[in-house]
């Protein structure tokens, strides 16, 4: 018996980490836009997302998402975040609140 429970917390575990959103990978949608660093004011027009909280991303993000943020980038960025989940949001946030 414990060893079932034992194998079932492990294979849990290992299916959380399989599925948890991948920050680095999701940036790689946006890089072409803000720099593989975010360094760069999104053609021409963004703020530049390097240095950001990982919360202020966050929040942006879902504002994007949900339409009660952003100005001249707000149509682009809503299409670009729709698809992604409020997990995937997250992960992408603490991403960027890592580059250096």
């Amino acid at each position: 018996m414990k060893t079932t429970k034992l194998l079932a917390g492990l294979l849990l575990a290992g299916a959380t980490t399989l599925f948890a959103a991948d920050g680095a990978a999701l940036y790689k949608s946006c890089a072409g836009c803000h720099g593989a660093n975010g360094e760069k004011a999104a053609l021409g027009k963004s703020q530049i997302i390097k240095g950001w909280e990982a919360s202020k991303t966050e929040a942006a993000l879902k504002g994007y998402k949900d339409g009660s943020y952003g100005a001249a980038m707000k149509g682009v960025m809503k299409g670009q975040v729709a698809r992604l989940s409020d997990a995937d949001i997250k992960a992408v946030s603490e991403f960027i609140a890592s580059l250096k």
